[in-house]
Parts: structure tokens; C-alpha cells; sequence
């Protein structure tokens, strides 16, 4: 079933046009990866697709019971985020504010929620910690349970593994496939074409090139060929 789908997209901001005749759609329990070079229009896209930055033209159009509010977001952090002084518990639980409605304070079902989802990413023992003294995969495990609790059906990354070494790097993308086993649709940004096929179940190349359609299809296309080879990796 489509949860998304997007119709000859044009991507910009004040009239300043950086892509156009985008089209591609997103079914429940895909993986999709948002990949292309620097500039070529992936954060305009994410904040098209979150509803912040209207499309120039064409549309998107969205499966039932879902909207650009029903999406998890896991933005990339900044140097202020990262020193943001509040315990993992808030943080976790102010996700539940970016559900439909107003809430004037957390709900028990609203609590029940973060204490699940901080369990389900391992990070319950630091519940009382301060965000700020965590390790780099301890925080975008403490964001990714906050996006949950935002939205359990599509979650949005925006480079979710920045920052972080090589070993905790791997274990984000496991868990990241975790979820999506789970039946989680994960929508990907990533400059990491290497790994993008190596999880991803679609990609979405976007730049002087445009690529949508299987990650196998994706890895035997021309602008496939090319970008794996200029990061000098491709599949195992």
C-alpha cells in the first residue's frame, strides 16, 4: 500500500528552482534512501516531505490515515542540540507532543509509550541521565525513541550515523533494520552510497542524475555504477 507518493515534484525555495519532475512513491515497510551530491536538493526534499517547504509544483499525496505530522523525524544535530540539558526520559517522552491534538500534559498511555520505546532501544538504564552526558550513539538512540513516539509507522533520517565511529555506525544501520523488519517504512537521507545498498530496499538518487526504483536495479544503473565506484565500495 503508498503511504507517499510524489508527482512531478519541482524542489525549491524563494523561486530559486533546484529540481524538477520528481516523481517517485513510498509503500509501507520499504526502505527507501535519499542519496545525491551536496546541493543537489535532499534537505529541500526532507523539508518538503515533513510539510515545512511547500513544492513549487506538482504534489504529494499521501496514503490513508497518514500526513506530513504522522512522519518520525530524526533530524541531523547540531552543536547546541547535543548539549541540550534535559534527562533522556523528557526528551523521549516530548516526542509525544508532535501527535495530533493539544496536550496540556503527558498522558499515562503518553509515559507507557517512552518507557517502551527507550526499552526497545536499549537505552532504559540512562532514563534519568542527562542528555548531554551521553555518548554520540547514546543520543541518536535517545532521538530515534523520540521519533517513535512521535510516529510508529514512517520515520524520517536525516544522516542519522554523522559523527558517530565506525563501530556505533554499524550498529545504527542494524538497528535502523531492525525496525524496519518490524514493519517501520524508514525514509533515509544519506551521503553514503556504499551503505545505502547495503540496506536500503530502494533508492532515490537525485542530483544532474535522477535514479528511482530497486536498490538492484539502482546497483547495475549507470549513475549506480558511477557513484559506487567514486566511493570505491558497492554490495557484499
Amino acid at each position: 500500500m503508498a503511504q507517499i507518493i510524489c508527482r512531478d515534484l519541482t524542489l525549491g525555495y524563494d523561486n530559486e528552482v533546484i529540481l524538477t519532475g520528481l516523481d517517485f512513491r513510498v509503500d509501507e515497510g520499504d526502505y527507501l534512501c535519499i542519496v545525491g551530491e551536496n546541493g543537489s536538493g535532499k534537505s529541500t526534499l526532507m523539508k518538503t516531505i515533513l510539510g515545512l517547504t511547500p513544492p513549487l509544483s506538482g504534489s504529494i499525496e499521501w496514503g490513508e490515515g497518514l500526513s506530513a505530522h504522522a512522519i518520525g523525524y530524526l533530524p541531523q544535530q547540531t552543536l547546541v542540540q547535543r548539549d541540550f540539558p534535559a534527562s533522556v526520559r523528557e526528551i523521549v517522552l516530548s516526542g509525544c507532543q508532535n501527535r495530533p491534538g493539544f496536550r496540556a500534559f503527558y498522558k499515562p498511555e503518553d509515559r507507557q509509550k517512552a518507557e517502551r520505546n527507550m526499552e526497545r532501544m536499549g537505552i532504559a538504564d540512562l532514563s534519568k541521565r542527562c542528555y548531554r552526558d551521553l555518548s554520540g550513539g547514546q543520543q541518536q538512540r535517545v532521538l530515534l525513541a523520540r521519533a517513535l513516539c512521535s510516529a510508529e509507522k514512517v520515520l524520517l533520517l536525516d544522516e542519522p550515523v554523522t559523527g558517530l565511529d565506525p563501530k556505533i555506525t554499524q550498529e545504527m544501520y542494524e538497528l535502523i533494520r531492525s525496525l524496519n523488519e518490524e514493519g517501520i517504512t524508514i525514509i533515509m537521507i544519506s551521503h553514503d552510497v556504499d551503505e545505502a545498498v547495503r540496506y536500503a530496499s530502494h533508492i532515490l538518487h537525485i542530483g544532474k542524475h535522477v535514479f528511482f526504483g530497486p536498490r538492484d536495479e539502482y546497483i547495475r544503473s549507470d549513475v549506480g555504477k558511477y557513484f559506487l565506484m567514486q566511493e570505491g565500495g558497492g554490495e557484499e
